[in-house]
């Protein structure tokens, strides 16, 4: 089954099955792979996974999900990002193996949270509106790691500049300064990082 026969989320809960990734040459012997049910964009997958693949490769050459991005391939642009279980995550640094069972949103099911069936995600809009990218090429990862970073501050996570005279457990204010040092993982190499602030802002106010 291709992407363009996988259902929408909604329609059917069937796991969508892929063919399994094909045996590296210079593989040791015994066991390389191993089958994994990932739901990620709301729709169930089972693929079957080189046990050194990371999260980042599957989404891209396995799902066909190329809005996440490979920059450095080390965890340290943030190009990659994506929600693993509602927590914001570098897929480049993740096994795919060890995540079966998780709930996975990429940049193509952000739209998804946002309630109303085809309307964009308010950060998106907000990004959109504020002219938040230039290259574009950070932008996956930049919504993905907003959207993660507003529920970590809805929960009362703190950040390195939260005031520590703020009661903790309760929901931390996103000042400027608490939105840049939690969005600070993620490069932008075209500097659009004053209007990123401003579209999170925007979705905040």
């Amino acid at each position: 089954m291709d992407s363009s026969e996988e259902p929408r989320a909604g329609e059917s809960t069937r796991a969508v099955r892929h063919e399994p990734w094909p045996r590296p040459a210079d593989a040791p012997p015994g066991p390389t792979t191993s089958q994994v049910t990932l739901r990620v964009n709301a729709s169930p997958h089972t693929v079957e996974v080189d046990h050194r693949a990371t999260l980042l490769d599957l989404l891209r050459e396995r799902l066909v999900l190329t809005g996440s991005k490979k920059g450095c391939d080390h965890g340290q642009c943030g190009a990659c990002t994506v929600l693993v279980d509602g927590r914001r995550v570098n897929s480049c640094l993740l096994l795919a193996v060890t995540l079966d069972g998780a709930a996975i949103v990429t940049v193509e099911g952000l739209a998804d949270l946002a309630g109303e069936d085809g309307d964009l995600h308010p950060l998106q809009r907000a990004f959109l509106d504020r002219d938040a990218f230039q290259c574009g090429y950070c932008t996956p990862g930049q919504l993905c790691s907003a959207v993660g970073m507003l529920e970590e501050a809805k929960a009362g996570a703190p950040s390195l500049v939260t005031d520590p005279r703020q009661a903790l457990g309760g929901p931390v204010r996103l000042t400027g300064e608490e939105i840049r040092e939690r969005m600070s993982g993620n490069l932008c190499r075209c500097g659009a990082y004053p209007h990123i602030v401003e579209a999170v802002r925007d979705v905040i106010a």
